[in-house]
This record gives structure tokens, C-alpha cells and sequence, in this order.
């Protein structure tokens, strides 16, 4: 008997402890469900207002640097270098002697030449004084005039052999990296260095056959490469090829560009736009107002509801080209539409919103 009212005192004390914790747990159910049940507080958010721009047309297109002239310096005849006048990365002007080769055997034998000439000359002017005298026979002058002719051709070869053993610069521009050292033999076309002109330059890209009848020479050019992505340089089409690609079906271009600072040097990669002369009205929005997805872009909205409060809203837009902070709508969005200007993942379509200083919109230039 004792035993059965124990048992009965630990299942009346079990039960109390598992109703009070079932109690408390329904009790925060409730508690749960009422603040669930209770409206989402709207979403804080930075609006602006899709904006109309004048814009100029402009193609985008990629390229590489060139320069307007650029070789490897080399020698046409084999020899010792005697002289080096240049440094690397050098300056220098057209006609500047880059190398000297050691030239004595080729001295020598100038003056070889120019001995036989002059004996040539000297044979030559007594015949020719003998021959209104009859002293002399006219095939004799002529054999003298052509050995005379010869002996000076003879020197103008020495003289056109001795030059080669000097290196100039052919034009005006900026030298590489010293090849060679002093002393060294060098063969036949061994390079000495590079020299390229850099101011101005060229930047050589292709566009599709379509984009051709909206390029011309003269049209302006403006160009940027990862070196100084924070600077624009600006030009102008020199150049279009006279043919399409046929495998490609894109044309060639050429772009001159001012390079006063040297900082374009060729080999670069180039980023360019090319502008036309006349401006058109895009509707422009930030470039962090617009979502893009594989399935299309899109835009969050800010309109009002049936009760009056500012909901956002998904459309799909068709966006075009990007300049600095700011992103051409081409359609899906009219001008004066208020849009959310950046944190769009954290919204739905249909959510609460409420604009952040209502009053200042949040401008296109930030």
C-alpha cells in the first residue's frame, strides 16, 4: 500500500513538471506567433531617380598599342664595337650614332681607292688633252674616261662600305635596353637595341562590319590601359583598313593618340571608345541600382500600393554602355522613375520600403 502511494506521489509530481513545461512552451508558441502575426517594419533604403542624359554614341572595342615607328637596331656588317654613345632608355634624335664598329681595314682600303682614282684622274686629263691633237686615239680616251669612271665608283663603294661600320638612329624617338657591350664581335644583324616613337602613338583594334558605317577617320578616340587605369587618353581614327576580315568579319582600325608623358608603350593592352560626332538622350541610372543576372537585369521600383505605401517592385531592363558611375537604360525604365540605388539583395518584389532622407534623394553622382 505504501508502495502504490509513492508510485502515485511521483506521477502527480511528474505531471506537474511536464505540464508547467509544457504550459511555458506554448506560452512562448503564443508569444511567437503574436509577433509574427504583427507587420514587418518597412525596409530602410536609398532611392534615386532614373535621370535623362545627353550622351555621345560610342563603340566599345579592345586593341593593342603601337608605335608609330619601332625597330631593333642591328648591324648590316659584321665587325668589333669600338664605341657605344647611348645609354638605355635613351632619348635620342635621327641621325644620332648609336655604335661605332671598328673600321681600319675598311679605312684602309677607302684610301686604296681614292690612290687609284687619282691616278685614274690624272691618266684620264692627259689623254683628254692629247686627244684634240690627234695624239691620241679615241678609243684610248674612252678607255681612260671608263677607267677613270670606275676608279670613282670604286670609291663611292669604300665610302658606302666604311659608313656601315657607324650606327645611327634612324628617327626620332626613345631607345630600350642596351644588347650589346663593348668590344664585342657582332655578325650580320645582331640586335643592338630597341628604339620606338612614342609621341604620338597608335592603338590598332578591330569592330564587327556592322559597327563600319559609324566610323570614320577623324571620329574621336578615347583609350585607357591597366598601367594608368585612372587616366584617359584621348585621339582621334587615323585609319581604316580597305577590307573585311573574312574569317572574322571585323575591320581593322587605327587610332593616333597624343602620348606627351610616354606612359602608353607599345605591346599594352587598350580599352577604347570610339565617340560619334553627334550626342543622343539616354535614360541613365547608378551602376549599382541595376542587379545583373544571367537571366536578364533588373531594377527594384519604389511605387505605391492600394493603401499608399512604398513597395518595390522587379522589371527587367535592357542596359548598354557603362560611363564612370552611370548606366544607359535602353528600355524597361522611364525617366523620373525612383529606383533603389544599391543593397537590392536584401529586398523581395512586393516588401515595405522606406527611403532614407526623403527629402535628398540620393543623387546619379555618387
Amino acid at each position: 500500500m505504501r508502495i502504490a502511494s509513492r508510485f502515485l506521489i511521483v506521477i502527480i509530481f511528474l505531471g506537474v513538471v511536464l505540464g508547467g513545461i509544457f504550459g511555458y512552451k506554448f506560452y512562448q508558441f503564443g508569444q511567437m506567433q503574436e509577433q509574427m502575426s504583427q507587420p514587418q517594419p518597412p525596409a530602410k533604403i536609398s532611392a534615386t531617380e532614373a535621370q535623362t542624359e545627353s550622351w555621345t554614341p560610342a563603340i566599345k572595342a579592345v586593341g593593342s598599342v603601337e608605335a608609330v615607328n619601332g625597330i631593333e637596331v642591328a648591324n648590316e656588317v659584321p665587325g668589333v664595337i669600338e664605341e657605344i654613345n647611348f645609354e638605355s632608355g635613351d632619348t635620342v634624335e635621327q641621325g644620332n650614332v648609336l655604335v661605332r664598329l671598328n673600321a681600319e681595314i675598311d679605312e684602309a682600303a677607302l684610301r686604296t681607292r681614292r690612290a687609284e682614282a687619282q691616278l685614274a684622274e690624272q691618266e684620264f686629263k692627259r689623254i683628254a688633252d692629247l686627244l684634240p691633237k690627234r695624239a691620241v686615239s679615241q678609243s684610248q680616251y674612252d678607255e681612260a674616261k671608263a677607267n677613270f669612271d670606275a676608279a670613282r665608283a670604286r670609291v663611292n663603294e669604300a665610302e658606302a662600305q666604311l659608313s656601315k661600320k657607324v650606327i645611327r638612329a634612324p628617327f626620332d624617338g626613345t631607345l630600350g635596353i642596351r644588347m650589346v657591350d663593348q668590344g664585342e664581335y657582332i655578325a650580320t644583324g645582331t640586335p643592338i637595341v630597341e628604339i620606338n616613337m612614342l609621341d604620338p602613338i597608335y592603338v590598332d583594334y578591330t569592330l564587327s562590319e556592322k559597327n563600319l558605317p559609324n566610323v570614320k577617320p577623324g571620329y574621336p578616340v578615347v583609350a585607357t590601359v591597366a598601367a594608368v587605369p585612372e587616366q584617359n587618353f584621348e585621339g582621334m581614327v587615323s585609319a581604316i583598313n580597305t577590307s573585311v576580315n573574312p574569317e572574322t568579319r571585323t575591320v581593322r582600325i587605327r587610332a593616333t593618340l597624343a602620348n606627351p608623358e610616354n606612359l602608353l608603350r607599345p605591346g599594352m593592352f587598350a580599352t577604347l571608345l570610339t565617340r560619334q560626332p553627334e550626342d543622343n538622350e539616354v535614360v541613365t541610372v547608378p551602376r549599382t541600382a541595376i542587379s545583373y543576372n544571367t537571366y536578364g537585369d533588373f531594377v527594384f521600383v519604389v511605387e505605391e500600393n492600394d493603401e499608399g505605401d512604398l513597395v518595390v517592385n522587379r522589371r527587367t531592363v535592357t542596359t548598354g554602355e557603362t560611363r564612370n558611375t552611370r548606366v544607359a537604360v535602353l528600355s524597361g525604365l522611364e525617366a523620373g522613375e525612383t529606383v533603389v540605388a544599391k543593397g537590392l539583395l536584401r529586398l523581395r518584389a512586393g516588401q515595405k520600403v522606406a527611403i532614407q532622407g526623403e527629402d535628398q534623394k540620393q543623387e546619379a553622382s555618387e
